[in-house]
């Protein structure tokens, strides 16, 4: 018997079943398949037991969420909104959008900052592991925003950003850049970047000389903001959370 095994657990396709993954059969199948890993080990043997408060299971190198009592939230936070769960001085928080529906969840916390007058994405969950890896710099999980500036932004500016940027606290390199859109003496510009320093992308943007009129986060790691409403909160799916397992490496 190995480490990962239970006589007394739960049969492993039972167990990919009941966490969402794919019907009783079609687990057979992806075991059969050698697409599923307990503890690291890849498993092909229909009869296998495991518990599921304790194995760790990854099926086509994502790993499966088996703990009914985590959630994972992504809510696009207001303008104005203030990114603690409450507020002594009666500022709108994020914890007043969690009444009616979470607030009894236990240690549910959002996974890092949005500053009061940026919008956007913003994930909660009570699984501490995962937040804590998110907000790692060593993880280096990509963030996403679309930012309206002042001026028109200069062919070249992008390259000069990947390559590194210098302000007073070091230099900064963002990920990704590019101009969606320049009118009326402004433009409109996506970057990525993996830096979590407060205020960067504003820092970043006003030092090129291109202070920020309109800031939203769009995505975090491979979970995407698209088209959710503004001050709405949604459960993510299996798929993205396990996309955000695989981004911290869990």
């Amino acid at each position: 018997m190995t480490s990962s095994e239970h006589p007394d657990g739960v049969r492993l396709q039972k167990v990919l079943s009941q966490a969402g993954v794919a019907s009783r059969r079609a687990a057979e199948d992806l075991i059969a398949a050698g697409r599923v890993e307990v503890d690291g080990q890849i498993v092909t043997e229909l009869g296998r037991r495991v518990h599921p408060d304790e194995a760790v299971i990854h099926v086509d190198g994502t790993r499966v969420n088996l703990r009914d009592d985590l959630i994972y939230l992504a809510f696009n936070k207001p303008k104005g909104v203030h990114s603690t769960m409450s507020d002594d001085r009666g500022r709108p928080c994020v914890g007043e959008y969690l009444m009616g529906r979470y607030e009894e969840t236990p240690g549910v916390v959002h996974v890092g900052r949005l500053d009061e007058n940026t919008e956007g994405l913003l994930l909660l969950t009570n699984d501490g592991d995962l937040g804590h890896r998110l907000m790692h710099p060593s993880y280096r999980v990509l963030k996403t925003y679309l930012a309206e500036v002042d001026g028109l932004v200069p062919r070249g500016l992008g390259k000069e950003l990947r390559k590194g940027w210098e302000l007073e606290d070091g230099i900064v390199k963002v990920d990704q850049f590019r101009v969606k859109d320049m009118h009326s003496g402004k433009s409109l510009v996506e970057l990525v970047i993996h830096e979590g320093k407060k205020h960067i992308v504003r820092r970043l943007l006003k030092d090129t000389g291109h202070p920020v009129l309109k800031l939203v986060r769009t995505a975090v790691g491979d979970v995407q903001l698209g088209n959710q409403r503004v001050g709405s909160i949604r459960r993510l799916t299996k798929g993205e959370v396990g996309a955000l397992y695989r981004n911290v490496e869990l």
